[in-house]
């Protein structure tokens, strides 16, 4: 991931389910796929489809006005359940960029913000006044500052919420975990040469495990 994240908006489609587990957004079957690109199909399945497979006219994101939705508004501990990361790569896949709602379960916010799925979290009020915007039929748009950590929604005060400085600074910087670590391989590389200064030896023992030629014998037998 490159794209630097400053800003998201979007339409915004309300889910009011409480503990919505990830067995719900990314059902056991879409679990075999090892390719992040098709997980669209399998998220909220059972939501968006009936028994035989025909689509749930009544559930929100069959509905056309939104259709292109970029945004959740969610309940009480959204993404509990099992830790499957699929059900974040089925929301981004799906268009899903930022999720709104009063918390979430821990596991599922550590592989969404690591994936650049935003997670924000706000009090039921606000939740529930950004959720009766959103189902009006001139529901306006919902932006998220993520370098103002606020919440914009036309006809409300501005919405203060939380992310920890590395997790914003991911966003800001449009990278992953990963890429987030490689940021700093220069400071990564000037504490390995300053502890091998100070520790040589370690430096000798990294070289075996490199050549994975075993650093001791053991004991005599």
């Amino acid at each position: 991931m490159s794209n630097t994240i400053k800003t998201i908006q979007g339409r915004a489609a309300a889910i009011r389910i409480d503990n919505l587990d990830t067995d719900q957004i990314m059902p056991k079957q879409f679990l075999r796929r090892i390719d992040k690109s098709g997980l669209a199909e399998g998220l909220l399945y059972d939501l968006r489809f009936d028994t035989r497979g025909a689509v749930k006219p009544d559930f929100v994101l069959n509905r056309p006005q939104y259709a292109r939705s970029t945004l959740l508004l969610g309940g009480s501990n959204f993404g509990c359940g099992s830790s499957r990361e699929h059900a974040v790569w089925g929301l981004l896949d799906y268009g899903i960029k930022a999720i709104i709602a009063p918390s979430f379960a821990e596991i599922f916010y550590s592989n969404a913000m690591g994936n650049q799925l935003l997670l924000v979290a706000l009090p039921v009020a606000q939740v529930e006044q950004l959720m009766a915007l959103s189902e009006r039929a001139d529901a306006p748009e919902i932006s998220i500052d993520v370098e103002k950590l606020e919440v914009h929604c036309a006809g409300l005060p501005a919405m203060k919420f939380e992310i920890s400085a590395r997790h914003q600074e991911m966003f800001l910087k449009g990278v992953d975990v990963v890429g987030m670590s490689l940021s700093y391989m220069d400071e990564i590389k000037a504490f390995a040469q300053a502890h091998w200064q100070q520790e040589p030896w370690t430096q000798d023992v990294a070289a075996r495990m490199k050549r994975q030629i075993p650093v001791s014998d053991g004991p005599a037998r």
